[in-house]
């Protein structure tokens, strides 16, 4: 399984906002070969002096730190079909991100352990 994960802070009060994008996009993801979409809504996220989500994601004050994933079979799959998705017109249609993407943090990550 290859794993495409990310953290974003976004405004606590555009959580509703937030929960109909992700709603959508998980669709959109789905519909082009992902096996599963998480998203998670931070709650118990504490500051850092060095490192921290908050950090990482330079949450300003009012804002929520969230993350999520997508399971897909392999690499290669994701490859091909996240840039399939990315290009998909109902992406598009879904508007304006309700948070700051330039402070968003991606990667994919290879299974070591799934018990």
């Amino acid at each position: 399984m290859y794993v495409m994960s990310f953290v974003a802070a976004v405004p606590t009060d555009q959580k509703d906002a937030y929960l109909a994008h992700c709603r959508m996009a998980a669709e959109i993801l789905k519909s082009h070969g992902a096996l599963r979409v998480v998203e998670l809504w931070g709650d118990m996220v504490p500051d850092g002096e060095r490192t921290s989500f908050p950090l990482a994601v330079a949450a300003k004050e009012g804002e929520t730190v969230v993350t999520g994933w997508q399971e897909w079979p392999d690499k290669a799959t994701c490859d091909a079909n996240m840039e399939k998705a990315m290009r998909d017109p109902r992406l598009a249609e879904m508007g304006a991100l309700p948070f700051d993407a330039a402070r968003l943090i991606y990667g994919g990550f290879e299974t070591l352990v799934d018990m």
